[in-house]
């Protein structure tokens, strides 16, 4: 509710005319967001890497704050300190279902897609148009490569070379189950809190776009920054997925199936994703957000 009220605040902004916009400008002297140590701290904590930052003028962004030791150790703190995004990862890998010698859900998935596939396969084969049976049979490579990475530690460690994704694949697969079994009881906050997640990107990059299209709208797309930086080109820049902190979750739609070829749940992990079962031997007071 917070960043929803921030990104409504640009609209105030909007209602001043760029030539007014230059007298108030001149209140601001020097400042800068760059000098905003507390949206730094913001953005360390939520989990934007410092690999993924764009260069402030071919520097680290903590330059700014060379002079103020103090604030420096604080943006140092929140660099190093777990973010959220490394606690719902931690958390995620502990979805109940993943144990390979229980419901074993990575494998069940696994079955489930490759019996698509083979479905799919037999009915592009049976296309007599050849250029649509070639069209069809390059996106079924691609679209299963793509699955493949979900069982591959290989493919995904690549993918997160490539800033591809954020998550570890445990994780990624825990999303996943999550996602496909929300009816599930024990599942409904778990998969509210993954929404959650995205709604705080949403917000996030909503407030990054109305402040480019501000400060284009206000200064033009050459002048530079108040802090020294390239204006709007440099935070133009800062739109692009590098700052999507759970990119992961964005994209899991790319893993969904039809609800009938969905891993049927055993009656052992029925009952683990019950209510009753989440909280009942280990008290009310336990928190079905363990996902233990």
């Amino acid at each position: 509710m917070v960043l929803k009220l921030l990104v409504d605040q640009v609209m105030i902004l909007e209602t001043m005319t760029p030539l007014n916009f230059m007298d108030f400008r001149d209140y601001l002297t020097a400042a800068s967001g760059f000098q905003s140590y507390q949206f730094r701290m913001l953005e360390n904590r939520l989990g934007v890497k410092p690999e993924n930052r764009v260069k402030y003028n071919q520097q680290n962004y903590q330059r700014v704050f060379e002079e103020m030791p103090d604030i420096q150790k604080i943006v140092d703190d929140s660099e190093n300190e777990p973010s959220l995004s490394e606690c719902v990862q931690s958390w995620l890998e502990r979805t109940p279902g993943l144990e390979e010698h229980g419901f074993n859900f990575p494998e069940k998935f696994q079955t489930a897609v490759e019996n698509i596939f083979e479905d799919e396969l037999e009915g592009i084969e049976t296309e007599k148009n050849e250029t649509q049976r070639a069209y069809k049979m390059a996106q079924l490579r691609k679209k299963k490569t793509q699955f493949d990475s979900l069982f591959d530690p290989q493919m995904h460690l690549s993918l997160l070379a490539r800033g591809e994704r954020r998550f570890s694949l445990k994780a990624l697969q825990g999303a996943l189950m999550i996602t496909l079994y929300s009816a599930e009881p024990r599942f409904h906050i778990p998969h509210s809190l993954l929404i959650a997640c995205m709604d705080i990107d949403s917000l996030m990059a909503k407030w990054r776009y109305n402040h480019v299209i501000l400060v284009q709208r206000m200064l033009g797309s050459q002048q530079m920054g108040s802090g020294g930086s390239s204006g709007y080109q440099y935070l133009r820049s800062t739109l692009s997925d590098r700052y999507k902190i759970f990119l992961d979750l964005f994209n899991m739609s790319t893993f969904l199936i039809p609800k009938e070829d969905i891993p049927p749940l055993s009656k052992d992990m029925k009952h683990k994703l019950s209510i009753s079962n989440a909280s009942g031997r280990t008290g009310r007071r336990s928190s079905i957000l363990t996902m233990q």
